[in-house]
């Protein structure tokens, strides 16, 4: 049905970069006149709703449960919460990265949020797309001058950029479209994360039984005194890791302090994925030459994520001639390269990473972070440089074929999220028409339980 999708009979200009060439019917008109900003306070029995990338505007609970993650419980300003209706839109912290979420429940928001009340013409399945579209985004964000993490889109952004308007029966032919079309891409990803949850798991069972009991099964095993590690050679020693890795915490991003004087690429934690760097189109940070030592990376650094997912590590390999790094990455380097193989301990702190080590010390009211000091007291096992070296070469080798189906499964998502991406501008900017596909296909549903992608599940899950 996709396949065979073709334009709309006549065009025009719309007037709008983001939005170029539109069907000759539709309007465009200020955004104001589809959207107001509602204010209403918070009913007393209102549920605490949390505002994710992922899944809209849900319940805290509703989150809770379909992410894993635990939610930052807000204890102040309590009177001074938002009410939000079901259908209702909200901008909130993220909104320039990833566009305005939809509310799937009525309930109270952060008072920080702001709230877009729908009119008559509006119809939310429509409009959750366009809201969200790449286009959109970006032209949202060409509407700041230092658009930045940490700073609120507000309403006068908001009503900067312009929309279209047009017939509600044509905005319901193409939200039904978008929700058919988003659900098998959506159930085509998971089967292939599932794959992927597999894969890994058979890779933890590898690397637990090689970095805690070495390769040789007749070796003589004593009790380790962590629970995690469970018994370990007679031989191996238990160490805190500040005594044989320096632990140092990057640098925090101040936007108002920026000069552009001595301005470099930085790694945030979005970067760092398991046993890799991201260094396409990295943002710019001020790290004058005295902070080189401290706040840049070089070869042989291993990057462990402070915050997200706990844990997650891969090492730079100098991609770029310099590079600093972020105060939610931790920079781990060893003290002394004849005493200690960092691929061992990569496959270490893999393995305790899975496990939840770094995660099991929190409590319900706190999103997990893993602190500079934490990381450093942690205590981990050591073999021989030699027995590390050795083991950490063969489980790259027993591994290789499993990260080979990874990597290329991970691809294979990749280039499915782009087709969504791709998709979704073509027909909520008219270059596709869907009327009459739209109105053979069944009523579906693009929301699950499950996110397609859970580094979407960003830092934006407070209340």
């Amino acid at each position: 049905m996709i396949a065979g999708l073709k334009p709309y009979g006549e065009y025009k200009d719309s007037g709008l970069p983001w939005l170029g060439q539109v069907p000759a019917h539709w309007q465009i008109v200020r955004s104001k006149r589809l959207f107001a900003s509602c204010k209403d306070l918070a009913l007393p029995d209102d549920p605490q709703l949390s505002a994710t990338q992922a899944y809209g505007v849900i319940e805290q609970a509703e989150f809770e449960r379909r992410s894993g993650h635990r939610v930052v419980k807000i204890s102040m300003h309590l009177d001074k919460r938002k009410h939000v209706e079901k259908d209702d839109f909200v901008i909130s912290m993220r909104s320039f990265q990833g566009g305005i979420e939809r509310a799937w429940s009525s309930g109270a928001i952060r008072s920080s949020y702001v709230v877009l009340k729908p009119g008559p013409g509006v119809n939310a399945s429509f409009f959750q797309y366009v809201l969200k579209s790449a286009g959109y985004i970006r032209a949202l964000q060409a509407t700041g001058d230092f658009i930045r993490d940490g700073q609120d889109l507000s309403f006068a952004n908001f009503v900067r950029v312009a929309l279209p308007l047009i017939p509600m029966g044509e905005q319901v032919a193409i939200g039904r479209f978008l929700d058919w079309a988003n659900g098998r891409l959506e159930r085509t990803i998971r089967a292939k994360r599932k794959v992927i949850a597999l894969l890994l798991e058979q890779k933890q069972a590898i690397v637990q039984r090689a970095v805690t009991n070495g390769l040789d099964p007749q070796a003589p095993l004593k009790t380790s005194s962590i629970s995690w590690l469970g018994g370990i050679p007679q031989h191996w020693g238990v160490i805190s890791l500040r005594m044989r890795y320096s632990v140092e915490l990057g640098k925090m991003l101040d936007a108002k302090r920026i000069t552009g004087r001595n301005s470099i690429p930085y790694l945030r934690n979005r970067d760092v994925q398991w046993d890799r760097v991201l260094v396409d189109d990295l943002p710019m940070m001020d790290i004058t030459p005295a902070e080189f030592a401290r706040y840049t990376v070089k070869h042989g650094d291993l990057l462990v994520c402070e915050g997200g997912q706990v844990g997650r590590c891969a090492f730079w390999d100098e991609a770029l001639p310099m590079c600093g790094y972020q105060k939610a990455l931790h920079r781990v380097r060893a003290m002394d390269r004849n005493r200690d193989y960092p691929r061992f301990f990569f496959y270490q702190l893999q393995l305790a990473a899975g496990l939840g080590v770094f995660t099991a010390d929190g409590n319900e009211n706190t999103i997990p972070h893993l602190t500079n000091e934490k990381l450093r007291r942690h205590r981990f096992a050591f073999p021989p440089i030699d027995e590390q070296q050795c083991i950490a070469d063969n489980l790259d080798a027993e591994l290789e074929g499993a990260n080979q189906i990874i990597d290329r499964l991970d691809r294979e998502i990749l280039l499915l999220r782009e087709y969504r991406t791709r998709l979704v501008a073509d027909v909520v900017t008219g270059k596709l028409d869907v009327r009459a596909t739209a109105a053979r296909l069944p009523l579906e549903s693009a929301t699950d339980d499950e996110a397609d992608d859970p580094e979407l599940i960003d830092e934006e899950t407070e209340a």
